[in-house]
């Protein structure tokens, strides 16, 4: 089994950091003004917490030819045999999301799956996809050169 870390420099860290100082900011400058604060708690503790629970419980490991993500809540298993195609240095905002940070890789699998993931070190994952499975077609996302007809 291979352990690859997450990379956590993107706009969920950004949001958690926000919610933890807003609702810092709130508790202890907003003294007697917003009565009873129960709502800001919830109002800011609720995303904080799924922020801390994805910021410290985001990973992807390659176990017994699967591929495992993890990130938070969202969580699954890949078969190694069925991944088509990788594309890399993609940014993914709508779908199944496995990742903190942008500029990741998207992972296609089956005839119409695939998964948004940013290991921190992307050739290492995509060196050990291929060892198990050659036939990974590997896609640069690279917009500076796109040819516009």
């Amino acid at each position: 089994m291979k352990y690859y870390k997450a990379d956590k420099n993107g706009p969920t860290t950004y949001l958690v950091v926000g919610c933890l100082v807003a609702l810092a900011l709130i508790l202890f400058y907003g003294k007697g003004s917003y009565g009873d604060k129960s709502h800001w708690y919830f109002l800011f503790g609720f995303p904080l917490g799924m922020g801390f629970w994805s910021i410290f419980q985001t990973y992807y490991k390659i176990k017994d030819d699967k591929l495992i993500y993890r990130s938070g809540f969202i969580q699954g298993e890949i078969d190694i045999g069925r991944i088509k195609e990788i594309i890399k240095g993609k940014t993914r905002w709508v779908g199944v999301k496995a990742a903190l940070a942008t500029g990741g890789i998207i992972v296609k699998y089956n005839r119409f799956d695939d998964v948004y993931i940013a290991p921190k070190n992307q050739e290492e994952l995509i060196g050990d996809l291929l060892k198990l499975n050659g036939d990974i077609v590997v896609t640069e996302n690279n917009p500076d050169k796109a040819v516009v007809p």
